[in-house]
């Protein structure tokens, strides 16, 4: 299983959807929603980078956040995406003090 669907699997899951779902939320045919995401999350098909978009959109995800290979990177970046502009801000503070 590749990183990608791995996230994707994940992602889905954790917002409760199911692939015929998430497949209609980001306007796949609905013949096809299903099965088109049980290739993605198989990793017998890649999907482009536009879909992989679509998707971060519907699961308020970054993009990245399907590519990271470290879970905890991963983790780091959906909870960074999700935290207003004020608190990412003490965030970047909060490192650079650690890293300095």
């Amino acid at each position: 299983m590749s990183t990608l669907s791995k996230r994707l699997k994940e992602a889905r899951l954790q917002a409760k959807l199911s692939q015929e779902q998430l497949g209609l939320k980001i306007g796949l045919e609905p013949e096809s929603a299903s099965a088109r995401m049980n290739r993605y999350e198989l990793s017998k098909r890649v999907p482009a980078f536009e879909l992989v978009q679509r998707i971060a959109d519907v699961l308020d995800l970054p993009v990245t956040y399907f590519y990271a290979d470290k879970d905890d990177e991963a983790e780091l970046l959906a909870r960074f995406h999700r935290l207003k502009a004020a608190e990412r801000k003490e965030v970047i503070s909060f490192i650079d003090e650690l890293s300095a």
